[in-house]
């Protein structure tokens, strides 16, 4: 399975903080936003990741990250010209693609807790479970009319309908910026029409596997936070509850170079020499201290 981050866009709902630098680094609490949906796949043990990314902001995402060799997995890069809508990132990826299955992540989503939901689903995909080539996932939010919101059957799990920012929303389920696609999605992707914002939707792109019944949803129980962070005050929240988690648990949240070793990506040595190329600083202090307590079972 590989995946997709698309990290494009002007960012013009942080303007003023987006004029210089790119929305997915802008930080939230303690790192960068693009280290939590990297975080996120890499905990689905998902190694292969393209990164797109506009003209402007692509070499800083490259010098930011590199090839990921070091954290034990592969990040490449690909450029959108223009914001011409959010499928688009399969015809740019098409050649990273290739025949696999894709994961489609936005770069300003947040997901922390359990991500079995999404282990799941990947499961399930492969092997093509009960007809489904494509899922979404189902949110429970307070505010569903500004989001896309899926209605489903509980009991199949299939999608009765899906709704782009309704004014009476049939269900309470938002659609997070997370998709799971088989690899007809980029053919079916070449045969979508413009909007009337004059870019191509992923409401569409959905509703083609739903038309024929090949849509499943999973539901993304209590106990998971789903954070957008594209505006000031969504920015300011989820880093607030980033660093709430952090400060009382004493645990990072979405710690790469944890990650890398916790998931076996990389082994203790390796580890360590990447933890000592890092600046002073209490990011390396952190990563010091596991070292320092694993260091006699190594």
């Amino acid at each position: 399975m590989k995946a997709i981050i698309l990290a494009g866009g002007a960012g013009s709902r942080l303007y003023p903080l987006t004029n210089v630098i790119t929305k997915q680094l802008q930080p939230v609490y303690d790192k960068p936003m693009i280290y939590y949906p990297i975080s996120f796949l890499m905990n689905a043990q998902i190694k292969d990741i393209l990164i797109i990314s506009t003209k402007e902001d692509g070499p800083s995402f490259k010098k930011f990250l590199g090839d990921g060799k070091k954290l034990g997995i592969s990040i490449q890069y690909k450029i959108q010209e223009k914001p011409t809508g959010i499928p688009q990132a399969f015809i740019i990826g098409e050649d990273f693609i290739g025949n696999e299955d894709i994961v489609l992540l936005l770069g300003d989503n947040i997901f922390y807790g359990d991500n079995s939901f999404f282990i799941k689903a990947i499961d399930s995909h492969e092997v093509k479970a009960n007809g489904v080539h494509a899922r979404v996932f189902a949110y429970a939010v307070s505010d569903p009319e500004r989001y896309g919101v899926v209605e489903f059957d509980r009991k199949t799990g299939g999608v009765l309908s899906i709704e782009e920012k309704p004014e009476k929303p049939r269900s309470k389920f938002a659609i997070p910026g997370l998709y799971l696609f088989d690899n007809s999605v980029i053919n079916r992707t070449k045969k979508l029409r413009p909007s009337n914002r004059r870019e191509t939707e992923i409401t569409d792109l959905i509703e083609s596997y739903f038309k024929e019944g090949k849509l499943g949803v999973e539901i993304i129980e209590r106990g998971i936070a789903w954070l957008d962070a594209g505006t000031p005050k969504s920015l300011l929240e989820a880093s607030s509850f980033i660093s709430a988690i952090e400060q009382r648990q004493g645990l990072k949240v979405a710690c790469l170079e944890e990650m890398a070793f916790r998931n076996k990506f990389i082994n203790f040595k390796q580890f360590n020499e990447l933890v000592e190329t890092l600046p002073k600083c209490p990011y390396r202090e952190y990563l010091e201290e596991i070292i320092e307590d694993l260091k006699y079972e190594y």
